[in-house]
């Protein structure tokens, strides 16, 4: 066990829980093992019980996440100019202990790495379509404008979309939580939980049921959003080793590829955040840039430049008014909550893993640079990624002969309307060789589908391995340094799952319930952000505390400073 931590007096001194709280440890494998015991059992029950309690949030309750999300981002901006932002997350002379680049690649590592990788491609192109294949609207914001036609007008409509729900509000999730948790831990000295949040708000209630019921909460989004993501990512992976070698995509293929996977994340984490995290957060960066400019100098240079700050400047215009619409005919209704509730969700869902881990990096930071590092660094990379490949696309089907509409075109609109899509990228990246400015360049094709597969496997594992440390220190009570046995357990617990769950087809199943768990999330959300502003506003500038007039939650306030 690690003798830094703080709260070693909650957590087992002997024994197989030795640096973990026991009960917790326990109750996170029991609650691990009911789900996937009762999902497997009767996978089409349980899928049906996660979709309807989905259908009922997505249905009957887009309002709230919608001012949910809404509130979270002028929450954002507030803090970001408010008094507190030179408040550091740390002791006042502590200072970050990762360069800006290292904190950069782990922050978006963690948050959209292969999320953007996986549906750079595939979303843009959805919502340019505009067959309504799926039985509702493709893109109703661009059909409320009145461009239904498959115009590059529709496709800056389309990427506005998709940077909505890539870009600010979604963020403004994890840069919520990351504060809180950061704030809590580093300037308050309470547990690096997502419990100690709530201090304001219930005192020292966070160490009895209370608090264990809320990180165990944030034990499953991890845990069942780190696996299905796992499951699901190596269906594109399988993809890419079918395209590159002609290996079978199947399920033996995905099996092999999730323990592969696991057993690298697995080792990452073991490493810690100084090495095997930062090291191969900052390589996937290296190698992403390397795939992003053959999708910029082999794309359509000048009009890929044209269509970004065009679509940039769409989305700035129309964030804030997007961000508070709600639908009321019912197709545009049905599209709102499979897309823009079922991301608010998944944003939500994601949170107590991102934001834990966001927080483990941020340490010594000011308020002010955290809120703008965390808010707009990961998104303008992420909107310039996924207008290059989303981008490109548009291009593609646009140039092809006849345009998009013609039957075949460039073949990406039907790969995706067939939903198959893992393959929306490698048909994307087929087209850049056979139609670039440069000629004929079919060679780069196996190159860069290569690169884009070891990417997919390079971007999760370090998810993966954020997860598992998120995950072992919650567990631990707030350790940094969480003993690396259980580091073992929980790495390679996750990739089982996914196993588990791919075998037994409820992979699907239990992406549905992760959604599910976002609502829960969301209550939680919400009281830390009321604790986290109640704090500030109370006392802004608490200081490690001395031997002598300790408060409750390991400070010494202002004015017991000047007494």
């Amino acid at each position: 066990m690690s003798s830094t931590n703080p709260n070693s007096h909650l957590v087992a001194k002997s024994g197989f829980f030795t640096g973990l709280h026991p009960g917790m440890g326990l109750a996170a494998k029991g609650m691990v093992a009911a789900f996937v015991i009762f999902t497997v059992l009767n996978v089409e029950f349980a899928g049906s019980v996660y979709s309807a309690v989905r259908g009922w949030i997505e249905s009957g309750l887009s309002w709230y996440y919608i001012t949910t999300l809404t509130v979270l981002f002028f929450i954002c901006v507030f803090l970001m100019f408010s008094k507190w932002g030179s408040v550091r997350l740390g002791d006042d002379d502590s200072r970050p202990e990762f360069s800006n680049f290292s904190w950069f690649a782990m922050l978006f590592s963690a948050g959209v790495g292969i999320g953007i990788l996986f549906f750079g491609v595939a979303e843009p192109i959805f919502y340019f379509d505009n067959s309504g294949a799926f039985g509702y609207p493709n893109n109703p914001h661009a059909d409320l404008s009145g461009h239904t036609a498959m115009t590059v007008q529709r496709g800056v409509d389309a990427m506005r979309v998709t940077y909505f729900h890539w870009g600010f509000h979604g963020w403004a999730v994890y840069v919520i939580v990351g504060l809180c948790l950061a704030y809590f831990g580093f300037r308050k000295k309470l547990p690096l939980t997502f419990r100690s949040s709530l201090y304001p708000l219930i005192g020292e209630r966070i160490y009895g049921p209370v608090g264990h019921a809320v990180d165990l909460l944030a034990v499953f989004g991890t845990v069942f959003g780190v696996a299905t993501s796992l499951g699901l990512g190596v269906n594109q992976m399988a993809t890419g080793l079918n395209v590159l070698f002609g290996i079978d995509p199947g399920l033996t293929t995905q099996l092999v590829l999730i323990l592969v996977i696991s057993i690298i994340a697995t080792v990452s984490a073991v490493s810690g955040v100084g090495n095997g995290i930062r090291i191969i957060s900052e390589w996937n960066i290296w190698l992403s840039v390397v795939l992003l400019g053959a999708f910029v100098i082999f794309g359509p240079f000048k009009w890929l430049m044209s269509f970004f700050v065009t679509s940039i400047g769409d989305y700035l215009w129309n964030v804030v008014p997007m961000g508070f619409w709600t639908a009321n005919e019912p197709g545009n209704a049905a599209w709102q909550g499979g897309w823009t509730i079922f991301y608010w969700g998944w944003w939500i869902s994601w949170a107590p893993f991102v934001g834990m881990f966001i927080a483990r990096i941020s340490r010594g930071r000011t308020i002010r640079e955290f809120m703008v590092g965390v808010m707009f660094v990961p998104t303008t990379i992420a909107f310039f990624w996924l207008c290059m490949f989303g981008g490109n696309a548009i291009w593609q089907e646009l140039s092809a002969a006849g345009g998009p509409a013609a039957a075949g075109g460039a073949g990406i609109i039907e790969t995706v309307r067939a939903w198959n899509l893992p393959n929306a990228l490698y048909g994307t990246i087929a087209n850049l060789g056979t139609t670039s400015w440069a000629g004929d360049l079919s060679w780069l094709t196996w190159p860069l589908s290569a690169l884009a597969t070891f990417l997919l496997a390079s971007w999760f594992i370090t998810s993966s391995d954020s997860g598992t440390l998120v995950i072992t220190t919650m567990l631990s009570m707030g350790d940094d340094n969480p003993p690396k046995v259980f580091r073992i357990i929980w790495g390679m617990g996750e990739g089982f799952v996914a196993a588990v769950l791919l075998l037994a087809g409820g992979l699907g199943a239990l992406q549905t319930a992760s959604i599910a768990a976002a609502f829960p999330i969301s209550f939680v959300l919400l009281a830390m952000t009321w604790g986290l502003l109640k704090s500030l506003s109370e006392d802004p500038s608490a200081v490690p505390a001395g031997e002598q007039k300790i408060a409750p939650d390991g400070t010494r306030i202002s004015q017991e400073l000047h007494a």
